[in-house]
């Protein structure tokens, strides 16, 4: 499989209303444009997932470094706000926190995140600004 080329790839819940936020605000952030954005729900993403040995049904935010590894849950959180210039700084200083007590906080909020946030009907569609970040 092809990626680009020195690009770490972010894959999330497309439906979420939340998850869409913080891909917004991580691609305003990106200064060094690092990252590329797929939606879980997505073939593409389907096909990363597949790709990488990852289970197909994960609910989870994935930070993938092609040809290096992958990161999960709140350790994919913790990689990419340490790449970001700008913002996510209570995600930065949260970094010290054992994973399996970060990973409790981010269970129990992704368990709720469609309750606070609510859900799309489908994936969003990038505007063509930024359409260039997405796989």
């Amino acid at each position: 499989m092809e990626f680009p080329k020195e690009k770490q790839i972010i894959l999330f819940d497309g439906v979420c209303n939340y998850c869409n936020d913080i891909v917004n605000k991580i691609i305003e952030s990106d200064n060094k444009d690092l990252f590329r954005f797929v939606a879980l729900q997505s073939e593409k993403g389907q096909e990363i997932i597949k790709y990488i040995g990852i289970n197909p049904n994960i609910d989870s935010i994935v930070l993938y470094q092609p040809g290096f590894a992958y990161y999960v849950k709140s350790e994919a959180i913790f990689k990419i706000a340490r790449q970001l210039n700008s913002g996510f700084t209570l995600i930065k200083l949260l970094s010290i926190l054992p994973s399996s007590l970060a990973d409790l906080g981010y269970n129990y909020f992704a368990k709720n995140r469609y309750n606070w946030y609510g859900k799309k009907e489908a994936c969003m569609i990038p505007t063509p600004e930024i359409k260039a970040k997405f796989l």
